[in-house]
């Protein structure tokens, strides 16, 4: 836990910062089977040796001394510590996106999924994509939210949607699972809860009678791709935002975001 400590006296400008850090507990798993949800041709693989990271927290403690000539006294002020952030990516590519640009490691492997922590601004944050099967993905949700004791309404889930357009993105504070196996796990491990946040990326319906399967693992053209990319950038602003201002900014910049067709 991070410990802010500072010394102010009303006889002296001197103020004294005392940093000390301390560490969660790590555990492990092993062999866990894991996949990639998003897939784009990755297999899944047996993990041996899976060790939980730590997350710093923070809070801070402020001394107040007064040398006045009526009284002298000493009062202690807490501020409550910020509750950390998790996002889950049922799709991998806005997770890795994100963690890429605020410098947060995915090496981990914790909790059935890639791990990563660190901070988005000031707010702390886990970054998770769950290395189960897509219909087991609530099995990590629950774990990380289960042991860092995160409310769900900073448990931002992160999927494709096939009956979004392609390229496009929608934030909502809650709702259900729109017939997607992550999403049905997500809220059965969380019992039953709907109320958390979701990013909706698009990806449209597959044309004629192709299986949806193989229309979300195949490989994306050269267009598509700069659609992608840039869709992902006004992700991870949305996620900026959120964790910023709040979901009310955010959703307002998602819905008012252009297609990279306006800047061709």
């Amino acid at each position: 836990m991070n410990v802010v400590v500072g010394a102010i006296s009303s006889s002296s400008s001197a103020t004294a910062l005392r940093f000390n850090y301390s560490r969660f507990l790590s555990f492990s798993f092993s062999k866990t089977l894991i996949s990639s949800p998003f897939g784009r041709g990755r297999r899944r693989k047996n993990i041996h040796e899976i060790s939980s990271p730590t997350l710093p927290m923070l809070y801070t403690t402020t001394k107040i001394s007064s040398s006045a000539s009526t009284a002298e006294g000493e009062f202690e002020v807490k501020s409550a510590k910020p509750q950390p952030w998790l996002i889950v990516g049922l799709g991998f590519e806005m997770v890795d996106t994100i963690a890429e640009a605020e410098g947060i490691s995915m090496s981990s492997v914790s909790f059935k999924s890639l791990f990563g922590r660190g901070f988005i601004g000031t707010a702390p944050v886990m970054l998770a994509k769950p290395q189960t099967f897509m219909n087991a993905s609530g099995e990590s949700v629950k774990a990380i939210v289960s042991y860092y004791k995160i409310p769900l309404k900073q448990v931002l889930v992160i999927y494709d949607d096939l009956d979004l357009p392609f390229a496009k993105l929608r934030l909502l504070p809650k709702g259900g699972h729109g017939g997607h196996n992550g999403m049905k796990s997500v809220i059965n491990q969380l019992k039953g809860s709907r109320d958390f946040p979701r990013l909706r990326i698009g990806i449209g319906r597959p044309p004629g009678k192709m299986d949806p399967v193989n229309f979300v693992l195949r490989q994306f053209n050269k267009q598509e791709r700069e659609e992608l990319d840039f869709t992902f950038q006004n992700g991870l602003e949305a996620v900026q935002i959120l964790l910023r201002d709040g979901f009310e900014k955010s959703a307002t910049f998602v819905n008012s975001a252009k297609s990279v067709e306006h800047f061709g």
